[in-house]
């Protein structure tokens, strides 16, 4: 009996070390999962906060308008980040062709953009702005310049863009409709070169845009042209297909073509496509 009582107390002390050691088991293997659980949820939180930077290229005539848009679109985008590249559209259409790392390409001329669309940088353009060309002068108007007549005088001295630059086309059609020839003292390389030369009255009188007119305030002096006779250029937009952030490249061309967006270039004196 002695013996069988010493047999039975061994066996409840193997029974008890059993259910210990799968507790024990149990228990570690729980704790290993958690951690496990708690890096996932990270990783989600970093892809919902992924965010981007892109450059667009634009014509010189939309610095202000742009610059105010990239700012807006930027409160409106938490994180993004847009940077540009002005200048004329015909040098910036070369410079994308030519594999320039750019994102987005706003022109000032139809042309030029199916420049970038025909090698295969672009597609789907989609028109957001007009402007009209219009005369600058100094504030005093020292030649008296009060028609467009006026520029093909052998005393005025005129700036205009170069020929291959929108702003030159379309003064060259203004010029064509208007019947007269116009001997320009310097050609300058986009609009808002020609007019910082009215700017610093190192000429009479540069043909630039309406808006250029506006953003200027009292610096220069504006000289309407008939409707007759002026000229206009179409604005499009559309992402750059090597672009390395394309949704934010989309969002942005998004952003310039909304309401808000239109506002803007309403404000500064583009007109509706």
């Amino acid at each position: 009996m002695r013996r069988y009582a010493l047999i039975m107390a061994a066996m409840a002390v193997i029974a008890v070390a059993g259910c210990s050691s799968s507790s024990s088991s149990s228990s570690s293997s729980s704790s290993s999962a958690s951690p496990a659980s708690s890096s996932s949820s990270p990783a989600a939180g970093s892809s919902a906060s992924a965010t981007g930077t892109i450059t667009v290229f634009a014509a010189s005539s939309l610095k202000e308008t742009f610059t105010k848009l990239g700012t807006q679109f930027e409160a409106a985008h938490p994180g993004d980040t847009v940077k540009f590249s002005f200048g004329a559209s015909s040098t910036l259409a070369t410079q994308i062709t030519d594999g320039a790392p750019a994102d987005v390409f706003a022109s000032a001329s139809p042309k030029n953009m199916t420049t970038v669309v025909s090698a295969g940088d672009a597609s789907n353009p989609q028109d957001f702005a007009k402007n009209t060309a219009e005369i600058a002068v100094p504030p005093s108007n020292p030649a008296s310049v009060t028609s467009v007549n006026d520029l093909a005088k052998s005393s005025v001295k005129t700036a205009l863009c170069e020929p291959k630059v929108p702003c030159g086309v379309v003064a060259a059609e203004v010029f064509k409709n208007a019947g007269i020839t116009v001997k320009p003292v310097t050609l300058q390389p986009d609009v808002k070169s020609v007019l910082t030369q009215v700017e610093l009255g190192n000429v009479d009188a540069g043909m630039v845009y309406v808006t250029d007119v506006k953003a200027a305030g009292s610096k220069v002096k504006g000289v309407t042209i008939p409707a007759n006779v002026n000229a206009s250029t179409m604005y499009p937009i559309a992402p750059i297909s090597g672009s390395k952030d394309m949704s934010v490249a989309q969002a942005f061309v998004a952003y310039v073509l909304s309401p808000e967006g239109q506002s803007v270039l309403s404000a500064a004196g583009f007109e509706k496509p």
